[in-house]
Order: structure tokens, then sequence, then C-alpha cells
């Protein structure tokens, strides 16, 4: 394999990591603005831009929807062959005090049209774009799944429609955002499969 130059962007792919601590100093206005317009410049199936952000910064309204989230969870019964991230979010839910989002400072709630077959696709490359430049402003970020799996909880819909998520689109994902508490390691790559066919 051809060796590479590791550049400004690959330099901050390759030093991103998920962050699950978060300190109280706060993200600026400018930081989460070009968080959010790294997000809207995502590319999208047919150029459709259909993709929705909802960006929680009141901390009342976050706390909330902590509580509904861990109602959910707290009534779903668990099975072995369920998805382990899904397994665990019942099980802190069950012990009580579960923060599906880390109790980051700031949550985006992504969305997409009901029905486009894109919807997942272009909303993570929207979530990704985010990390992305979150990182590079040393800002922590991490793709939270729970609401995607929530998506048809009722309760959850009652909640959200009003702060703005449509009736007709879906919960694709959101992203915790933050100032770390301590910068995880990085560790090189290990996985991940690549065969190249020339």
């Amino acid at each position: 394999m051809a060796e590479y130059k590791v550049n400004e962007v690959l330099g901050v792919i390759m030093n991103r990591r998920s962050t699950r601590k978060f300190n109280d100093h706060p993200v600026t206005e400018e930081q989460l603005a070009a968080i959010v317009e790294a997000g809207r410049y995502a590319p999208t199936g047919g150029n459709s831009q259909s993709v929705h952000f909802v960006v929680m910064i009141n901390a009342e309204v976050r706390e909330k929807l902590r509580v509904l989230v861990q109602n959910a969870f707290l009534h779903m019964e668990l099975s072995d062959d369920m998805y382990s991230s899904l397994k665990n979010s019942i099980r802190l839910s069950r012990e009580g005090n579960y923060a599906f989002d880390y109790h980051a400072p700031i949550l985006i709630v992504v969305s997409n049209r009901r029905g486009y077959p894109n919807a997942i696709a272009d909303s993570a490359c929207a979530l990704q774009n985010m990390m992305l430049e979150a990182e590079s402003l040393g800002v922590g970020s991490c793709w939270i799944n729970q609401l995607h799996w929530l998506d048809e909880d009722p309760d959850i819909r009652a909640y959200l429609e009003p702060l703005g998520i449509g009736e007709d689109e879906t919960i694709c994902g959101a992203l915790a955002l933050g100032n770390y508490d301590t910068k995880q390691e990085v560790k090189p790559r290990t996985g991940m499969k690549v065969d190249y066919v020339r």
C-alpha cells in the first residue's frame, strides 16, 4: 500500500474520539454556529437538503427529555439477542438517573423526511460533518442513537414535535456537544477490513 501524508483534514478525522464526559466550560455561540453550518453543508441524495436540526441548549428542555427517554427504556423488555447498546440503555434506565446524552450542555436532534430512502444516509453525513468540525474546534461530541430507537414512542414524539420535529419526520440520530473533561487517548485503528481490487 502506498504511503500517505496526514493533512489537516485527515488529522482531524484520525484524532476525533467520542466524548462521554463534559466539563462546565461553555461552547461559544461562534463554535456552535460553525458546527451547525458544517452539518448544513453535508451532501444529500439528489441535493434534497431535507435534513432538519433541532439545537437544544435549554437545560430544562434537555432534562425533561432525559426523563422521558429513561422512562421509555424502563418499560422495554430485555432479550438475549438484543443489540448491546440497547440492552445497556434498558439496564441503566432500570438503575435510575440514566442520561442518554451524558449530560452534554447541547443536544442536536437530527431528523429527516419520513419515508425518504436516503433519510439515514443524509443525516449520517450531517452528523459526521458536525463531529469533525467540533473536533477541529476542540469541542467534544458523541453520536447519540437513543432517540432514533425511540422515534415511534408517543410520549417522546409528543414532547419533540412542539420543539420543531415535524409529524412527517423521522428522528435519525442526535449529537451531544460540549467541552470534554478529558480527551480520550488516540489509539491506532486495527479494525475495519480493506480489500483493494486492482
